[in-house]
């Protein structure tokens, strides 16, 4: 009698166990909100804003440079004297073609006079042709010297005038190649001009990144100093072959805009992506491996629990991974301890967590 009471009281037991057993607790989880890229970065370069059109000019005549006028950085206006030179030798060359000049036209005047004293006996009868074919052959060889004499007075003034070097459009003097005192030669490069309407960005790119760039590329330029002063950009012209010492290419960027941030000069952080299908990118701690299959977990918002979830991994880094498919934008997921989470388990999301 006393053994058959014994069973009911130990399946009593064993139901208030089950009963009395605590709630699975709430556990916090890190998390991330998911956001589809379509833009692909292919990488940060430095640059610096340069004027599209530079023209590096010098004197049209040699000689001793004898003052600078202007500083390195200075804006010109049309016309303004940058440099001159001695101009002792073109103010000698001048001298001499005018005394040429007046020693021409004298022999001018006297051809003049003796060929109508020769057409005038002629006209009488008392002159003989050949006198008179002589004096007119005279004159048109004396003005054939006077024209000539003329023209290299004119190209003596020019010379002299070329002394000075001046602008022919407004400019910013970028550098100076030759110093006050130094002799230079015809055509010698001595001033570099930058006209500053039409700006641009110079960079140098890697060589092996020059022939991956897809032709929609999307130069995002923006100032060191200031990110906030920026503009976007696309390639007007790569060098075709890359520098042997640094195996890169230099590349000439068209801005959308130019700030008036943008000064010549100004150092800019150059960043280049590109147009791409749109993808997800995730922390690589959320995701999980298992049995050979790739997931992660997916939080639902209203209930508050989570649920694994299987995706198609693309590629993967040392920090991100990028999903083709198996989440959609807005979507939250688990960013860390995904591998002690179950099917269903309740969890607390942190609000605070980076999206």
């Amino acid at each position: 009698m006393k053994r058959l009471l014994l069973i009911p009281a130990a399946l009593l037991l064993a139901a208030c166990s089950k009963e009395e057993a605590p709630p699975e607790p709430v556990r916090p989880v890190l998390s991330v909100e998911v956001q589809a890229l379509d833009q692909e970065n292919l990488g940060r370069f430095a640059g610096s804003i340069q004027a599209r059109y530079e023209s590096n000019v010098g004197f049209r005549v040699p000689g001793r440079i004898a003052s600078r006028n202007v500083d390195v950085g200075a804006e010109v206006d049309k016309g303004a004297l940058l440099a001159t030179l001695d101009p002792t030798d073109q103010q000698n060359q001048l001298r001499s073609a005018q005394g040429d000049l007046a020693r021409i036209e004298a022999q001018y005047i006297n051809a003049q006079a003796n060929a109508r004293r020769q057409q005038a006996l002629f006209d009488r009868g008392v002159g003989a042709q050949a006198q008179l074919d002589i004096a007119q052959t005279d004159l048109k060889t004396t003005q054939a010297s006077l024209d000539q004499a003329k023209a290299s007075v004119n190209q003596a003034k020019d010379q002299l005038e070329y002394v000075q070097l001046r602008t022919d459009h407004r400019a910013i003097v970028t550098a100076w190649n030759a110093e006050a005192g130094q002799v230079v030669t015809a055509g010698q490069q001595v001033v570099t001009l930058a006209q500053p309407d039409i700006k641009e960005a110079v960079i140098d790119l890697p060589d092996v990144l020059v022939d991956q760039l897809p032709p929609d590329a999307v130069f995002d330029v923006a100032a060191q100093l200031d990110p906030s002063i920026r503009s976007t950009a696309i390639i007007r012209e790569i060098e075709p072959q890359a520098q042997s010492a640094t195996r890169t290419r230099r590349a000439r960027l068209t801005l959308a805009e130019a700030p008036p941030g943008f000064r010549l000069g100004t150092a800019i952080a150059v960043t280049v992506s590109s147009t791409i299908k749109p993808r997800i990118e995730l922390p690589i701690t959320a995701l999980q491996e298992v049995d050979g299959k790739t997931r992660i977990w997916v939080i639902d918002a209203q209930n508050q629990t989570v649920a694994p979830r299987d995706v198609n991994l693309i590629s993967r880094t040392n920090g991100t991974m990028i999903l083709a498919d198996g989440v959609k934008a807005g979507e939250r997921v688990v960013s860390a301890g995904v591998n002690s989470l179950k099917p269903g388990q309740k969890v607390k999301v942190d609000e605070d967590a980076p999206r």
